[in-house]
């Protein structure tokens, strides 16, 4: 299923009707309110998503790939499998979301915020997190190898088992943070 026009995505998820699985790749849906929308499965890639509401939102195992989500909200969305290989997620709202096993390597989140988020397995391998707030993330047995966490806030994190090869968290904020069983090898600090 294809939807070619905002307003009809708009409208379709506000009347509470399902995207699931849809075809939304290249669409500009940049600056819309698509909270509560059930994505699951959907194919987003190269989509405009920029200041985009999708809160609460179901995205669970779609494609994301090389979406634009600058700045969006996506406070509480399920997250789960979705491929976000080449996304830029810089200075977006990801508080409370779902990101459990979902590969984030090489992305930008820079000034993003992670607060509470479930992001358990997930990777972060060469990851730019600078200024990023992590308060609270449970990061458990996530890879963060090479990570750039330059000034990340990650106070109260669960960073239990995780993996922190050469990860950059000079000035991080680390006040609280469960580093149990976290392999910190080359970490700089």
């Amino acid at each position: 299923m294809s939807i070619h026009t905002r307003e009809e995505v708009v409208q379709r998820i506000q009347s509470g009707m399902s995207l699931s699985e849809s075809d939304l790749s290249h669409a500009d849906l940049s600056y819309s309110n698509l909270k509560d929308g059930d994505f699951a499965g959907a194919k987003f890639n190269n989509a405009q998503l920029q200041n985009t509401n999708l809160s609460h939102a179901n995205l669970k195992g779609a494609d994301l790939e090389n979406a634009f989500l600058f700045g969006s909200n996506l406070q509480n969305a399920n997250l789960e499998g979705a491929n976000l290989k080449g996304a830029n997620l810089q200075d977006t709202n990801l508080e409370g979301a779902c990101l459990k096993g979902v590969d984030l390597s090489g992305i930008s989140l820079f000034g993003a915020n992670l607060d509470n988020a479930n992001c358990e397995g997930a990777k972060f391998i060469k990851t730019k997190m600078k200024r990023a707030s992590l308060m609270g993330t449970n990061l458990q047995g996530a890879d963060l190898s090479n990570a750039h966490c330059q000034r990340a806030v990650l106070k109260n994190a669960n960073l239990n088992q995780a993996k922190l090869h050469g990860t950059n968290l000079k000035y991080a904020d680390l006040t609280d943070t469960n580093l149990d069983k976290a392999d910190m090898k080359d970490c700089v600090e």
